[in-house]
């Protein structure tokens, strides 16, 4: 049987999205582990896949990065090996994502794994983003606060960790049982024996990193800006002093930018469609480029297209005719635009591509094939 999860969703979005974790007994039903430790090292041998490999010694802390190909220390207590994104190169992990898209995909990170021996854990810490929490294989010791205001500090140069906390959750998870941590709680878990765990995690940029970003895009852009002007300026001025009138007006001219939604919006979408983390993209070489009628023939003859792995297919509801796709904008005619628009949804409705493929409006989407986007299996 197919893994569920056991939640109810309007309820858990009104009451703890956001607001206080939970613990939810079985909240996976017929959980299966999509990737065992041994596949989990072979990702981390990989350039592509983002691992970690953690240590604890009592209180002594060792973080390095892969990848690696020297795993003797797992075959130690108080070891862990975390790898990101995982959902981008292995299919079954992807499968386990799907169980959350009740949030928008915007806001989804990417799935890491860890894996972890007997005390294994990367200590007490706080995350800035929402985090589902799933238990495989083994048991973990897991202890969840409230939002506080907690001392961080770094350890063993690699790890950021805060002060000591009180539980309002303390619970041994086992597989198929889930926890949620929104942003600010603080949080600790530990193998009780070997142990994989699976998290979830949701973005939630800040406004440095939000005003950073728009910087990095404005300066992309070929466009003009608006300049300071003080026509109004009097000679009672005095030399040493910016007056709340001129701040204001400084203020205003960020403030009209960002409000623009010619400038605004676009990157929005550019940003939240381009992913943290590595993709399994491969353009196709000039030679091998698919052509209209070759892609649609194949696809009438029974062969099956799909998104890579991880990829964003974005639209804002203020800007019509514009979809968004690992960073990219495209502009889409009117008349196709509600179908292209289904691209976004979860999954890869075949009728609708072979329509949009036989239709005149085709161009993008066998861009996008070309690209590496999509694929035929």
């Amino acid at each position: 049987m197919s893994m569920q999860l056991q939640l109810d969703i309007n309820h858990f979005l009104a009451t703890y999205w956001q607001r206080k974790p939970l613990f939810i007994k079985q909240g996976i039903a017929h959980f299966c582990d999509p990737i065992s430790p041994e596949e989990m090292a072979g990702l981390a041998m990989e350039n592509e896949v983002q691992s970690r490999m953690v240590l604890r010694n009592q209180d002594q802390w060792q973080a390095s990065c892969g990848p690696f190909s020297d795993f003797s220390a797992l075959s130690n207590n108080g070891a862990t090996l975390l790898n990101q994104a995982v959902n981008h190169w292995h299919p079954a992990c992807a499968d386990l994502v799907k169980l959350f898209h009740f949030i928008p995909n915007w806001r989804f990170d990417d799935l890491m794994i860890s894996y972890s021996t007997p005390e294994g854990g990367v200590g007490p810490h706080i995350d800035q983003y929402c985090v589902f929490i799933i238990q495989g294989q083994g048991k973990r010791h897991w202890r969840v606060g409230e939002k506080q205001e907690l001392k961080e500090f770094t350890s063993g140069q690699a790890l950021r960790h805060c002060g000591p906390f009180e539980a309002c959750i303390d619970v041994i998870m086992e597989p198929g049982d889930v926890l949620y941590i929104p942003p600010g709680c603080p949080h600790e878990g530990y193998a009780v024996e070997p142990a994989l765990n699976y998290s979830v995690g949701f973005r939630a940029p800040d406004q440095k990193e939000l005003l950073n970003d728009f910087t990095d895009h404005l300066l992309q852009q070929q466009m003009s800006f608006t300049r300071y002007s003080d026509p109004e300026l009097t000679s009672d001025a005095h030399y040493g002093e910016i007056s709340r009138h001129e701040t204001n007006k400084l203020s205003q001219l960020l403030t009209d930018l960002i409000r623009d939604p010619d400038v605004f919006l676009p990157f929005l979408g550019q940003h939240f469609s381009n992913s943290n983390h590595e993709l399994d993209i491969l353009p196709l070489e000039p030679d091998q480029q698919w052509h209209q009628a070759d892609l649609l023939a194949a696809l009438e003859a029974g062969e099956y297209a799909d998104k890579v792995a991880g990829l964003k297919f974005l639209y804002l509801e203020e800007l019509t005719n514009t979809l968004f796709i690992h960073g990219e904008a495209v502009t889409i005619p009117s008349e196709a635009y509600s179908d292209y628009q289904q691209l976004t949804q979860p999954g890869c409705n075949q009728m609708l591509i072979q329509k949009i493929l036989a239709g005149r409006h085709y161009q993008p989407l066998l861009d996008w094939f070309n690209a590496g986007y999509l694929y035929l299996v």
